[in-house]
């Protein structure tokens, strides 16, 4: 996750910045889908089952016992159920879950997903986040998981024995604040990011670098041409200015 959000928020420093990171992620090439399964699918599903597993046996106890600990413990879980739901939904929404033609244009789109595409990372994550309500769910989601993550590590230094005295669980809770504050405002800022590249005349200057990016990486042998990848047609074809004009018409100024 944290490697997630700084190469989203790398948006602030212009959608070439942005799509420069995303080559880096796609130059794995047959190898990326391996990569995301055994490090990010996997152990997500595996701690998103185990989490519900555990919830399902506990209870919360603010009302006996109202500090702040047990509020901090019925956070975790409240955050872990919201986090889980949201990373689903997030995967749906940007890549449609399953890389499948009948699936992704029979049913992902029409349900309002599969709206990433990576060689136009900058453009296609601006306009997949221009609906109040799904940049509203974005954020939640994200603080979500920002505080999952932070007070989780704090809860697990807790559980196997790192800090145990009242004076070290301070000090840890201090970092992991810190560390849970800093997160947050580089989610949040991601989220502006995109979202700002998705309007008017940001979005046709990002979808303008966007393709220059492209074609210079195609002709130089860098990247392999694959137009499934591309929300519009390189520059050479015809139809191009045609399809900055759609997508600035469709964007809020």
């Amino acid at each position: 996750m944290i490697v997630h959000l700084l190469t989203n928020s790398s948006v602030q420093n212009g959608p070439g910045a942005f799509q420069k990171n995303v080559y880096l992620i796609h130059s794995l090439d047959a190898l990326l889908p391996l990569v995301e399964w055994v490090f990010i699918f996997i152990p997500i599903f595996f701690h998103g089952i185990f989490g519900i597993v555990i919830i399902a046996g506990g209870l919360p106890n603010t009302s006996s016992y109202p500090n702040a600990s047990n509020i901090r413990y019925v956070l975790q879980r409240v955050t872990g159920v919201l986090a889980f739901l949201f990373i689903v939904w997030h995967v749906f929404h940007m890549h449609g879950w399953i890389h499948a033609d009948w699936w992704i244009d029979g049913v992902a789109k029409n349900l309002g997903g599969a709206q990433f595409k990576p060689y136009n990372a900058a453009s296609t994550a601006g306009l997949a986040l221009q609906s109040f309500v799904v940049i509203v769910a974005y954020v939640v989601g994200v603080l979500a998981c920002v505080f999952h993550l932070a007070n989780g590590i704090w809860t697990m230094g807790i559980t196997w024995g790192a800090w145990t005295s009242p004076a070290a669980q301070r000090r840890a809770n201090a970092v992991c604040t810190v560390f849970g504050v800093g997160l947050a405002v580089i989610g949040l800022a991601a989220l502006q990011g995109m979202w700002a590249q998705g309007r008017g005349e940001a979005l046709e200057e990002a979808i303008r670098i966007e393709d220059q990016q492209y074609n210079a990486a195609v002709q130089a042998g860098i990247l392999k041409p694959n137009e499934e990848k591309r929300a519009q047609p390189s520059e050479a074809e015809p139809g191009r200015e045609a399809s900055v004009d759609q997508a600035s018409a469709r964007s809020p100024r």
